[in-house]
């Protein structure tokens, strides 16, 4: 008589099940924290691309801006140069922006206007570099006062100096409002991402811009009843300045001449 061996089914124990759970959470975790992490360092890095273009777009209008400014003495309420910096930064003048500059559609024709670019403050109690337009002969529209173009967001640092030629150094304040500075120097740096591993990276940038005109002077203007007058005195002025040049010409050829006698009289024989 044959015995029929029973056999036992293995099964898992109250022990290896709670371990196999413990390892399937930290597997779960880490990847977690893994797509976490490259969801956030992706949406810094296309944060600071945004911030990188957004400054450059800043740059580009800064100093189209700068390189377009014109300014008159005899309407100096039109074309004055104000210049603050401290808490509040502002800069502000008067000129002829090109067909590409943000918001001409907005003023039509009217390409000649001031410009004044502040650091306000914005959402999330951050700064931000805002610009303000208005045709010379015009105020500031409202709509254009409260909803001014934002140029950057989240600025740290903004400055604006001027050259002064008479100093032969770079000033934080133009006392000059009746000129425009020959060169100008402004840093803008603006703040990064702080939610990124408690790190805050910044961006700046410091450029020079050289003016390409003067202030023009009010001799040369001819307003309406004066313009002979002014043109008369132009002239004027420009026969003095040569005739002056004549002469000193003249008077340098009469000491060379002087001199070169001098020197042949006093040769030895």
């Amino acid at each position: 008589m044959k015995l029929v061996k029973k056999s036992r089914r293995g099964a898992f124990t109250l022990i290896e099940i709670m371990v196999a759970i413990a390892i399937f959470g930290m597997m779960v975790a880490a990847i977690y924290s893994t797509w976490v992490l490259i969801l956030k360092a992706s949406r810094v890095g296309q944060e600071t691309a945004a911030q990188i273009q957004r400054e450059r777009i800043t740059v580009r209008t800064i100093e189209d801006a700068l390189t377009c400014i014109q300014s008159f003495q005899a309407s100096m309420k039109y074309y004055y140069f104000v210049v603050q910096n401290g808490n509040q930064p502002m800069l502000s003048f008067t000129a002829r922006v090109p067909g590409t500059f943000p918001r001409n559609s907005r003023f039509g024709d009217f390409n000649l206007r001031r410009l004044t670019f502040t650091v306000e403050a914005g959402p999330d109690s951050e700064k931000d570099l805002v610009l303000r337009q208005n045709p010379i002969l015009m105020d500031v529209d409202p709509d254009e006062q409260s909803n001014p173009l934002v140029l950057a967001r989240n600025v740290k640092y903004f400055t604006i100096e001027c050259l002064d030629t008479n100093k032969g150094e770079w000033v934080a304040e133009w006392d000059y409002t009746n000129s425009i500075p020959p060169q100008v120097r402004y840093t803008l740096v603006l703040g990064g991402n702080d939610d990124f591993r408690g790190a805050a990276p910044t961006l700046g940038i410091t450029n020079i811009v050289t003016m390409q005109s003067i202030t023009m002077p009010a001799i040369v203007q001819m307003p309406r009843g004066g313009g002979n007058n002014n043109q008369n005195n132009l002239n004027n002025n420009i026969q003095n300045n040569n005739q002056r040049n004549n002469n000193q010409r003249n008077n340098n050829q009469n000491n060379q001449n002087n001199n070169l006698n001098n020197r042949k009289n006093n040769s030895p024989m």
